[in-house]
C-alpha cells in the first residue's frame, strides 16, 4: 500500500504545472522506487494534464469564435485588433520572435525546460497551432525528458552509490 501511496505522489506532482518530469523523476528514483515505474508515471501524470490543458484551450477557443461570429460587426473587430497591436508587451514580442524562429516543434522541445510544459502547450495553442500538432509534439517531448530524467538519474545515483548499500531516502523512512 506504501508503495501504491508513493507511486500516487509521483503522478501528482508531475500532473502540478510548477513541478516537471525532469524534477519528479530524480525525486522518486532517489526516493528508492523503480527507475522505469517512476519515469512512466511522472511521464502519464505531466501528460495527463497536458493534454487535459490543450482540449481546454481548443473548447475555449472554438467558443470564443463562435462568440465572434454572432457578433459580427466589423468595426468593433478592427477596433479590437488595433488595440491588441497596440498593447503587446515585450515578452509577447519575444515569444513571436521565438515562435517564427523555431516553430512549433522548438517551442515544444525547448518548452518544458525552459518555461515548464503546461505554459509550453499554452502558448503553442495561443500562437494558433491545430490541436492534434500541439498534443503530438508535446507527448514526444514529454516522453523526451522523461526518458532523459530517468536515465540521468539512474546512471547517476547508480555511479554515486556503491552497488546494494543505497536503497533510497523513502526506504530508509519507513524502516525507522
Amino acid at each position: 500500500m506504501e508503495t501504491f501511496i508513493a507511486y500516487a505522489v509521483v503522478f501528482i506532482m508531475a500532473a502540478i504545472p510548477l513541478f516537471e518530469v525532469y524534477g519528479v523523476i530524480p525525486i522518486g528514483i532517489l526516493a528508492g522506487l523503480s527507475p522505469i515505474a517512476v519515469t512512466i508515471t511522472a511521464f502519464l501524470g505531466n501528460a495527463f494534464t497536458v493534454v487535459l490543458l490543450i482540449l481546454l484551450i481548443e473548447k475555449v477557443k472554438i467558443w470564443l469564435q463562435k462568440r465572434k461570429m454572432k457578433k459580427q460587426d466589423p468595426i468593433v473587430i478592427n477596433e479590437e485588433a488595433a488595440t491588441l497591436e497596440e498593447n503587446e508587451t515585450k515578452r509577447s514580442k519575444r515569444a513571436k520572435k521565438l515562435w517564427k524562429r523555431f516553430g512549433l516543434p522548438g517551442l515544444t522541445i525547448i518548452g518544458p525546460l525552459l518555461v515548464g510544459s503546461h505554459l509550453a502547450a499554452f502558448l503553442s495553442m495561443g500562437f494558433g497551432s491545430k490541436r492534434t500538432a500541439v498534443t503530438g509534439w508535446m507527448l514526444a517531448s514529454l516522453l523526451i525528458w522523461s526518458a532523459a530524467a530517468g536515465i540521468g538519474t539512474w546512471l547517476g545515483a547508480d555511479f554515486l552509490t556503491a552497488e546494494g548499500q543505497y536503497e533510497g531516502f523513502l526506504k530508509d523512512f519507513l524502516e525507522k
